[in-house]
């Protein structure tokens, strides 16, 4: 064999050997986020939320349809999806795997996102990072659609980046699937969209200069129209948004300096200055002209980058000293383009030895985040309504009345009827569990979707509460002690003079009440 065919030969030796050793490395690190995602996945209790993704997955198709139009159209693709999940299993560790699988899945997305805007090794680096993010564990582990949300978010920026390197009608179309798909995910995927059009807007000269004149012009013009198409198919949300305006999110407390602080401690697990640093040294390559137009391929992915991450943040910040909008766990879409520009910054280190103790020194640094996030309820404050449930099915009689203060605090009570119902039968002892009737609201044995909004009225109480000796009432989201909620003042003035002894339980952001006569 000749010089020249041996040093081939070990050439291309060397390269699968180096393809095994990456493979196999993005194969662990898949294997290490998904244990990470399913480690304790039903150790904390559910909380309101959850039990609502699971009690509105659960009504029938016309039900269904209502409570999704009227009130809760945000979110309707993992409905869908939980209702098919369901079918399979409903115990908490297998309804909140759905969103651990989708958390799962996004590690792969981001690499291959990562490998198309810069290479294979910033791909892994990001693939690493995200799989012991806290933040993205911790909604991976929550029965709502976040996990969803971030996974189709990075597969919509994949396509857009896979169309403008080639621009074909199948990439143009997984583009704008996955587009709508992450509207009906989380409607504020519609900042993504406009930072796509952003980060194209810079981007412009490249497609018309890079191909020739007219199939570059056929290329944008292809783009516009995905636009168009997307913002046809999310026209129902829209309405929806114009039909019921800011009500659905108007408990959003407008973010301080301190909750500004906080979110990006939680988005960085905990190290925002190390993530600062690593991604002022991604731009550092292209720093001069970052924030011109033009055909540069290394600035723009740069651009693209940004623009997504901080975009969506500073837009909601801003709205929200007009109308409160921003809340941390709906821009959690941003992190796969922070985390992209960390990975970006790490592998620019030199020299190559330097780059991997930085990037392991990361790691490390995430992974003794992820204990917490197991022990803790950051980012939000978990409440205690399914606790309250329990409570009164451990203690209530079968001729006790319960009213719910608002009518959304059933959804939990009805959510722990189902697993205690399912436990119970499954045991050989079996005996059922006195109930109280429930009073209000009702509109029948099993859930409505009017059951999902109202308040009930005085006259309503006084009416339907004869004949009762015990009246159990649960308050949820009823204003402060100082300042209770009309509603809350209503049934501390009116439940007393049928039920003048009153015992009181106070949990985590709930109250029960029970009222009896003697």
């Amino acid at each position: 064999m000749q010089p020249a065919e041996v040093n081939q030969s070990a050439g291309r030796l060397s390269v699968r050997t180096s393809g095994w050793v990456h493979w196999l490395t993005l194969l662990l690190l898949l294997a290490a986020g998904a244990t990470a995602r399913f480690l304790y996945l039903a150790g904390k209790p559910f909380w309101f939320d959850e039990t609502f993704s699971v009690e509105a997955a659960r009504l029938d198709w016309r039900n269904f349809l209502h409570l999704l139009w009227w009130r809760e159209a945000n979110m309707s693709l993992y409905y869908v999806l939980l209702r098919i999940w369901l079918h399979f299993g409903e115990s908490p560790f297998f309804i909140r795997s759905l969103s651990a699988v989708f958390s799962t899945a996004t590690i792969p997305a981001i690499y291959r996102l990562g490998s198309m805007l810069y290479d294979r090794r910033v791909g892994l680096i990001a693939a690493a990072v995200l799989a012991f993010n806290g933040y993205d564990i911790r909604y991976a582990q929550e029965a709502r659609s976040y996990s969803l949300f971030v996974l189709l978010a990075t597969l919509s920026s994949g396509f857009l980046i896979a169309y403008l390197k080639k621009p074909t009608r199948r990439n143009r179309v997984r583009y704008v699937i996955c587009s709508i798909l992450a509207v009906y995910a989380h409607f504020y995927a519609l900042l993504l969209i406009v930072a796509h059009y952003l980060a194209v807007w810079l981007r412009k000269k490249r497609i018309s200069e890079e191909q020739s004149m007219s199939k570059g012009s056929d290329a944008a013009a292809l783009l516009r129209r995905a636009w168009i198409a997307i913002g046809f198919a999310v026209l129902p949300l829209l309405i929806f948004v114009a039909k019921t305006g800011a009500g659905p999110i108007r408990w959003i407390q407008r973010p301080g300096i301190y909750d500004l602080v906080r979110f990006s401690v939680y988005f960085t697990n905990g190290w925002p200055l190390i993530y600062l640093v690593a991604c002022l040294v991604a731009q550092l390559p292209v720093r001069k002209n970052l924030f011109e137009r033009g055909p540069d391929w290394k600035k723009w992915r740069v651009q693209f980058l940004f623009i997504w991450l901080l975009f969506p943040i500073v837009l909601t910040v801003l709205l929200s000293f007009a109308r409160p909008v921003f809340l941390p766990r709906y821009v959690i879409f941003c992190i796969p383009a922070l985390l992209l520009l960390a990975a970006a910054g790490l592998a620019t280190v030199r020299p190559a030895w330097l780059s991997a103790v930085l990037v392991a020194f990361v790691l490390l640094l995430s992974a003794r985040f992820v204990p917490f996030v197991y022990a803790h309820d950051f980012d939000d404050e978990r409440d205690a309504s399914v606790a309250a449930a329990n409570l009164i099915f451990d203690q209530s009689r079968s001729s006790d009345a319960v009213v719910f203060h608002i009518a959304e605090a059933r959804i939990p009570y009805e959510f722990l009827r189902s697993q205690r119902s399912g436990q119970n039968t499954a045991s050989p002892n079996f005996t059922a569990t006195a109930e109280p009737e429930i009073v209000f609201p009702h509109h029948g044995q099993s859930l409505d979707y009017r059951d999902f909004t109202g308040k009930p009225t005085a006259q309503f109480l006084r009416n339907e509460l004869r004949g009762y000796s015990r009246v159990w009432v649960m308050l949820m989201n009823n204003g402060t002690t100082e300042r209770p909620d009309p509603t809350t003042v209503m049934l501390t003035q009116v439940l007393p003079e049928m039920f003048p002894k009153v015992q009181r339980w106070q949990l985590p952001r709930v109250e029960v009440r029970l009222y009896s006569e003697d």
